[in-house]
This record gives C-alpha cells, sequence and structure tokens, in this order.
C-alpha cells in the first residue's frame, strides 16, 4: 500500500476521485451545504473573531517589539529547568494557555523565525503550548454542552495538566542537543526590535490574515462533516470502526462522536451533549480538547509552512495531550464530585462566558490582551533592568 502511495500518478488519481466525490456531494446535498457553511459562518463571528484576533496581534507585538528577548532573561531560570527551552519561550507558553488554538503555536513558530529560540525548542513548544482557551473550555463545553460549571473547571484542569505533562516529556526530544546550539536547516537572523507604529501596523495586518486563514479551515471542515454525515460515509466508517473495537466497549455512536471530533472540535463536543454515562462523555470531550482535532492542525500547519519544523513532532505531541487529559479527567471526577458546585462567583463567570455575543466577547478579549500586554511589558522593564544592573556591576 505504501509503494502505491508513492507513486505520483497514484496520488493523483486518489486526489482527483475524492474531489469529484466531492462536487458530487455538493450537488446533491447543496441546501445542508449552505446551513453548514452558515453554521460555520456563525461561529466564526461569535467565537472565532473576537477571542483570537486580538490575541493574534498581542502575540505579535509581544515578538517584533523584542518583548520576548526581555520576558526571557527573566524566566530563563524558570523555562530552561522544566522544559529545556530558553526564558523567551515563555511567550508562547502563556499565550497558548489563554489565547486558545492556534495562538501559541504561531507565537512559537514566530519566535524560531526570528532567532529567538532554535529549531529544537520551537519544535519542543509546537507539541504543548498549542492549547485550548479557558473561554471555550469554561463556557462552550462546560456551561453550554454539558450546563455544569464544575464540568467546565475540571475540564480545564485536566487540560492544563496534561499540556504541563507533555512539555515535561518533550524536553528529552533531542536531549543530546545543546538547548543554546540547537541545528537548523538555516542561520538564526540578528533579530532588530522595530518601532512600535510599524510593528503594530504589521500585527494588525498580520493578525487579519492569520483570523482569516482558520475561518476559511473552520468553515471548510464544518461543510465536510455535513456532508460526509449525509452521505452515509461517516456513519458507515463508524459503523466499522465500533465493530471492530466492539470488545473494548466503542459502540457505533461513539466511534462517529470520536471521528467528528477527530476532523472539527466543536462539532465534536457539541455530541456530547446527551446520551450516554457522564463519565465517558467527559473521557471523550478531554481528548477531543487534548487532541484538537484536523481542523486546527491544518490552520498550525499553515503557519509552519516552509520553517522546516517537524510536524510529526506536533502530532505526537497533540495525540499525547489527548491521551493524558482522557486519563487525567478520568482521576478527577472520582475525587470531585460532579454535582457539587464551584464558587458562585466562578460559576457566575462561567455563565457569563456561555451567554456572550460578538460585542461582549470582543471586549473580554480585548481587555485581557491589554492587560496580558501590560503583563509583558512590566516582566520586559524587570528583565531589562537585571540585564543592566548585571553590565555596570564592577569588575573587581
Amino acid at each position: 500500500m505504501s509503494r502505491l502511495l508513492s507513486k505520483a500518478r497514484v496520488r493523483d488519481l486518489i486526489l482527483g476521485l475524492v474531489l469529484l466525490c466531492a462536487t458530487l456531494a455538493l450537488m446533491l446535498y447543496p441546501k445542508p451545504s449552505m446551513e453548514a457553511a452558515r453554521t460555520g459562518l456563525q461561529l466564526c463571528y461569535n467565537v472565532i473573531i473576537p477571542s483570537l484576533f486580538p490575541f493574534f496581534v498581542l502575540s505579535s507585538l509581544v515578538v517584533e517589539l523584542g518583548l520576548a528577548r526581555y520576558l526571557g532573561r527573566l524566566l530563563e531560570g524558570i523555562m530552561r529547568p522544566l522544559f529545556h527551552v530558553s526564558g523567551a519561550c515563555a511567550s508562547a507558553f502563556a499565550l497558548g494557555f489563554v489565547g486558545g488554538y492556534p495562538v501559541g503555536a504561531k507565537t512559537a513558530i514566530s519566535l524560531y523565525e526570528k532567532g529567538m529560540c532554535t529549531r529544537t525548542e520551537a519544535e519542543r513548544l509546537l507539541a504543548f503550548c498549542n492549547n485550548s482557551g479557558p473561554a471555550f473550555i469554561l463556557g462552550v463545553v462546560g456551561a453550554g454542552i454539558f450546563a455544569s460549571s464544575t464540568v467546565g473547571v475540571l475540564l480545564y484542569l485536566a487540560h492544563a495538566l496534561a499540556s504541563v505533562c507533555v512539555g515535561l516529556l518533550f524536553r528529552f526530544y533531542k536531549a543530546g542537543e545543546d538547548s543554546g546550539r540547537g541545528k537548523s536547516t538555516r542561520p538564526a537572523p540578528q533579530f532588530q526590535a522595530q518601532r512600535f507604529s510599524t510593528a503594530f501596523t504589521g500585527s494588525v495586518k498580520s493578525a487579519f490574515l492569520s483570523t482569516l486563514n482558520i475561518c476559511a479551515f473552520v468553515v471548510f471542515f464544518t461543510v465536510v462533516i455535513q456532508l460526509l454525515i449525509r452521505s452515509g460515509f461517516l456513519p458507515g466508517l463508524a459503523q466499522a470502526l465500533g465493530t471492530v473495537l466492539a470488545p473494548f466497549g466503542l459502540t457505533p455512536e461513539w466511534a462517529q462522536r470520536l471521528l467528528t471530533g477527530a476532523l472539527e472540535i466543536s462539532s465534536g463536543v457539541s455530541t456530547l451533549s446527551e446520551g450516554g454515562a457522564l463519565s465517558s462523555r467527559l473521557t471523550m470531550a478531554a481528548f477531543m480538547l487534548g487532541w484538537a482535532g484536523i481542523s486546527v492542525h491544518c490552520q498550525v500547519l499553515s503557519f509552519i509552512g516552509g520553517s522546516g519544523l517537524s510536524v510529526g513532532t506536533y502530532l505526537v505531541g497533540k495525540l499525547l495531550h489527548g491521551g493524558l487529559s482522557a486519563l487525567f479527567i478520568g482521576v478527577l471526577v472520582r475525587f470531585v464530585p460532579l454535582n457539587a458546585p464551584v464558587s458562585n462567583y466562578l460559576a457566575d463567570q462561567v455563565a457569563g462566558i456561555a451567554g456572550m455575543e460578538f460585542h461582549g466577547a470582543l471586549t473580554a478579549s480585548i481587555l485581557a490582551t491589554w492587560m496580558i500586554f501590560l503583563g509583558f511589558l512590566l516582566a520586559a522593564a524587570l528583565g531589562s533592568r537585571k540585564s543592566l544592573g548585571k553590565r555596570r556591576k564592577p569588575v573587581v
């Protein structure tokens, strides 16, 4: 099979057949396709654009203004022992936790392209810095799908803990190479911080294109999933997978949920609102959130482009993230009663996140972005003062 796929003619023939089937599906199911596209556009309008665009601007500014370099001087003593990466990588780590997919991955790639981290360090970052944002897990998944703020908090704890564990595991990736002299396919450029006006205008343009790119993938995969369901391909594949994995307790219904989440995370987690034991639904939701879905992976691959970074490392990291998240949520639900409420304050905040529309989500995202930006400025000031102190220290 691998020999056949290695031939260009066979690959072109398979691709042509897939495109022909996709065209026929669009002709046979025009109305469901339009409804799916409309749903994808609504998702982009209400969730993707307001939540990601400000963080894309922030991530670009942090790199272009050189704030990541100052932050690196301050946090070198934390990032190096834990994850075997430079302190500048802390910006990708922080933004990956609060910005959502794929802000952390884009920041890591930008750091590598600007020469602030090595190829090995960037590949380590890609394995664990591309995480779901708290707004999506707490609001959409927890309060929206499972109607429980406690579930949202537990899912986010499992998600964050699994991400850190993947980072600790990947510190041994290419451990023989010196982290400060990692091999690269091209020499690292000499980075020069830009003026704020230049960096700001460039960051806004780059963020707009990145957000538009992500919205395109979201709409595309929303339509693809609808066509796969309407054509019977996805249910048939789920039936076959459920038959093979029946000894492990995977029914065709659960197999279809898993396949849907493997393609697009929002569509996947929306199938878990009912049907089946709550613990089983939470385990699958945790895996989907960790794996992120092929739609998110395509978004990351579009940013990787010709950088030469390993795609395999990124995919292995996301698979580990999904497995560990499922494992951790299974442990957490044994110790935390799901009917026990979290604090009233947190429950109110989660309910507010779930009910946000475009203007509310955009306002909250911009406020969070500015708070984080001020935090980066403070860290940069402390790092700059620390470095100046070392330079002025008299030599005895």
